[in-house]
């Protein structure tokens, strides 16, 4: 797990416990002046719990034991009648959890718990900065219909053909696989064809499944990048290189220079290294990537990627047009 993760989540936890020990405090109050005499009876039973144990250790007979449950089990319920009579539940001078299997701890003995599981999923969203876009960006909202059935001849398949096949590729074969797969992939072609879609489709089904995915343009990127070269900001570092997945998009929209160009290449080379995967999207074909990028990059990009190239209509200007035509009707 990534560092720091592991401490967040026991501090949501812990958070939870003294919130709920909080409100159990506030329902004693609450009961203390409406009916005392419940609380006597909770008092005499919590000692008399105590004095169980106690009992056992010193050797008590089997009959005082038993005496002592007997005696608890009438207590309780009498609390349950009073608790009832005053038209409260039987358990609410009981802590309440959120997840009763782990207590609101995160574990069941050594193993984490299904909850933790979820809790983390809920910090991956956060940190991958897309809850809102994966709302509607998603798989479910794919419309294969929106990508041009007609093939203008400058390619072997139409734009919807293309599209059948990326779409094919990578919920048959890349997301069934992602855990025992290395493969990177890399979208290139024309703006508006799909490429930032997929990939934060791709994104919401492997946070949802439990992985970190980091969804960065590369304005953004770059950013990060100075960041930690010059604050020396080794978590942030932790988090590009070892997160599941990171997404790269719009590669080339960012200014192209020495040092965004050597960093790129390391940060490529460290992922690569750590078998973490990436999908980098660009605009730019592939000569100009070269051309942009030097050859070191470059070379780790085909070396190391599976290609798709997007092409046909702007499906963005597609999707515009025809909002705007059903808001003015």
């Amino acid at each position: 797990m990534i560092k720091g993760y592991q401490e967040k989540l026991m501090n949501i936890y812990e958070k939870i416990r003294e919130n709920e020990n909080r409100n159990l405090k506030n329902r004693k109050k609450e009961i203390l002046q409406k009916a005392p005499e419940i609380i006597e009876l909770d008092n005499t039973i919590q000692k008399l719990s105590l004095a169980l144990p106690m009992a056992i250790l010193k050797g008590g007979s089997e009959a005082d034991l038993d005496n002592i449950k007997a005696d608890i089990q009438e207590l309780r319920k009498q609390k349950y009648e009073l608790l009832t009579s005053y038209g409260y539940p039987v358990d609410y001078l009981n802590l309440h959890y959120q997840c009763a299997k782990c207590q609101d701890t995160g574990y069941i003995g050594t193993q984490r718990c299904k909850c933790f599981k979820n809790k983390l999923v809920n910090l991956y969203y956060e940190t991958s900065k897309l809850s809102n876009n994966l709302a509607t960006c998603n798989f479910n909202n794919f419309d294969i219909r929106l990508f041009s059935p007609e093939n203008d001849g400058n390619y072997k398949n139409s734009q919807r053909k293309n599209m059948e096949k990326i779409y094919e590729f990578v919920r048959g074969g890349y997301l069934p696989n992602f855990d025992n797969d290395n493969t990177n992939l890399l979208f290139y072609g024309e703006s508006g064809n799909g490429k930032t879609f997929l990939s934060w489709c791709i994104a919401k089904e492997l946070l949802d499944k439990g992985y970190l995915v980091i969804y960065k343009t590369s304005n953004d990127l770059i950013r990060d990048l100075r960041e930690i070269t010059f604050n020396n900001n080794y978590m942030l570092e932790d988090l590009l290189i070892n997160c599941d997945l990171l997404i790269i998009d719009d590669l080339g929209a960012e200014q192209v220079t020495d040092f965004s160009t050597n960093e790129l290449f390391n940060l490529i080379n460290k992922k690569l290294l750590n078998n973490k995967k990436m999908i980098i999207s660009t605009n730019l074909n592939l000569p100009d990537i070269e051309k942009s990028y030097t050859t070191r990059v470059y070379s780790r990009l085909v070396g190391n990627f599976t290609f798709f190239k997007f092409y046909g209509n702007d499906v963005r200007i597609k999707l515009n047009l025809a909002r705007m035509r059903s808001q003015q009707q």
